[in-house]
C-alpha cells in the first residue's frame, strides 16, 4: 500500500515538512519536464527520419535540437529518479551493515552527493551567464547558447536541492525515497 504524504514526513518539523513538500514538487515538475523534453526528442527524430525518407532532406537542426533536449531530459528527470530511489546504488554495502552503519552511510553519500550536485549547479549557472554576456551562439542554428543551458542549470539546480533534502531527512531519520513514486507503485 503506497505511503501517504504524512508518513513521509513524519518526525520532521513543520517547516521542514513543508520544505521538503515544495522540493518535491518541484522534482515532479521536473520529471514532467524532462518526459517532455524526450516526447519531443521523439518527435523531432521522427520528422527528422520522415525528411530524409520523403524529402531526400535533413532537418537542419535535427541533431543539435536532439542533444539540447537529451541532456535537458536528463537533467530535469534526475531529481524524482532520486527521489523515488531509482538511482543506480551498490547495495552490496548498505545490505551488510545495521541501521546505524546505513544510516551514516546514507548521511555520507548525501553529503558528497550535495556538494557535487551544488557544485554543478553552480558551475552550469556561471557557464551559461558567460555565454548570455559574450552572446554566444550556435553555429549550426544559430540558438542563443544561454537558452538550452539554462535549461541544464534548472534540472541541476533541481538535483543539488534534492539531494539536500536527502541529507537533511537521511540525519533527522526519515525515509529517503517516495514509494509513491517508484515504478512497481504507479503500475499497482
Amino acid at each position: 500500500m503506497p505511503a501517504s504524504q504524512d508518513d513521509i514526513y513524519r518526525g520532521a518539523p513543520a517547516a521542514l515538512a513543508a520544505l521538503f513538500r515544495g522540493i518535491d514538487a518541484l522534482s515532479r515538475l521536473g520529471g514532467y519536464l524532462g518526459a517532455a523534453c524526450l516526447f519531443g526528442l521523439t518527435l523531432l527524430i521522427l520528422a527528422e527520419i520522415a525528411s530524409r525518407s520523403v524529402l531526400g532532406r535533413d532537418i537542419r537542426v535535427a541533431w543539435e535540437y536532439s542533444s539540447y533536449l537529451m541532456g535537458a531530459g536528463f537533467m530535469f528527470g534526475a531529481a524524482v529518479t532520486l527521489r523515488a530511489g531509482g538511482h543506480i546504488r551498490v547495495a552490496l554495502l548498505l545490505s551488510n551493515v545495521g541501521p546505524a552503519g546505513r544510516r551514516a552511510l546514507e548521511i555520507a553519500s548525501a553529503a558528497a552527493g550535495t556538494v557535487l550536485t551544488a557544485f554543478l549547479a553552480n558551475s552550469l549557472f556561471w557557464f551559461t551567464v558567460r555565454a548570455f554576456e559574450r552572446g554566444q551562439t550556435s553555429p549550426a542554428s544559430d540558438t542563443a547558447l544561454w537558452i538550452p543551458q539554462s535549461l541544464l542549470v534548472a534540472g541541476a539546480t533541481m538535483l543539488a536541492l534534492q539531494m539536500a533534502a536527502r541529507l537533511a531527512q537521511a540525519i533527522l531519520g526519515l525515509q529517503l525515497e517516495d514509494p509513491r513514486l517508484q515504478v512497481s507503485a504507479l503500475s499497482e
